[in-house]
């Protein structure tokens, strides 16, 4: 009797305790207020919200996607805090001083992202272009394998990424940046950490700083791409941002389309083609009219 008695016991206190793990990891996506309540750097509130069960179910497994004659190569290079880092590069067969950093979506360095590299190389020419490894080799291929991904990708690591791609691109080198989600959110982190290097910056649906102090030292325009349907960025962060880059002095494009969050990757099941084909072609004006 005593045994059975212990028996249930134990069975009521393990459904409490699965009761309490699940009510800590299944969190709603915040409000902006909430977010700038708790956090001070933007970057983590992005990648808490990252982890969330809501966050992962707006990314579907991507579809199989292979690049095909491509034209890059991988390179290493020597970041700040002692280690490598790497990226996918494809150098311009004139001389020049024109670079444009291309960041990740939350999946990593895929082929998905090397594509975007070779297209950009093909329309535009007279630029080097990297896609830099955020993830140091790793890629993923299910929501679950990104959120790790990114919960191991800290602040100082991907700061150090960039910065030593600033360093192997020199101090001459104009730099444009773009980027997806994840990078999309580093496209303008990027931009930030170039300083007076700075000449583009172009986001396609990722977080956008917070901070008017960053933000008024941004030196580059940026033009931002994002989805009436999307809730990480939602249309109300959007809408603030646009306050805060005009309360910077800064001048901010905004192009919005009636898409959900990563509607820009064919390899995406939410691929809108029709937002897509818009948002590239204004991309390209935008990075040709400063190069």
């Amino acid at each position: 009797m005593k045994q059975l008695r212990f028996f249930a016991l134990f069975v009521v206190v393990l459904i409490a305790i699965q009761g309490f793990r699940y009510t800590e990891t299944k969190q709603n996506i915040r409000s902006a207020e909430d977010y700038l309540a708790c956090y001070s750097d933007i970057r983590d509130q992005f990648r808490d919200e990252a982890m969330t069960p809501e966050f992962a179910a707006m990314h579907e497994n991507p579809l199989p996607f292979k690049l095909t004659n491509g034209t890059g190569e991988t390179i290493s290079f020597d970041a700040p805090d002692g280690n490598k880092a790497s990226g996918y590069f494809i150098k311009s067969k004139k001389k020049t001083n024109n670079w444009i950093f291309v960041i990740q979506e939350w999946w990593g360095l895929n082929d998905q992202i090397k594509q975007e590299a070779e297209k950009l190389a093909a329309e535009l020419g007279n630029v080097n272009v990297i896609a830099l490894d955020m993830y140091d080799g790793k890629v993923a291929a299910t929501p679950d394998s990104a959120m790790k991904l990114m919960r191991a990708a800290t602040n100082l690591r991907l700061e150090a990424i960039v910065k030593g791609a600033l360093s192997y691109a020199g101090t001459k080198a104009k730099i444009f940046t773009i980027g997806w989600c994840f990078g999309g959110m580093w496209s303008l982190q990027s931009s930030i950490l170039a300083g007076k290097q700075a000449a583009g910056t172009v986001m396609y649906y990722g977080r956008p700083e917070n901070n008017l102090e960053k933000l008024k030292s941004l030196q580059s325009d940026v033009i931002g791409f994002f989805g009436n349907q999307d809730r990480s960025p939602s249309p109300e962060v959007v809408n603030t941002f646009e306050k805060d880059m005009a309360a910077a002095g800064k001048k901010l494009t905004l192009h919005r389309y009636e898409a959900n969050h990563g509607f820009a990757n064919p390899s995406n099941p939410s691929f809108n083609k029709e937002a897509t084909e818009d948002a590239h072609k204004k991309t390209i004006e935008f990075l040709k009219a400063r190069l």
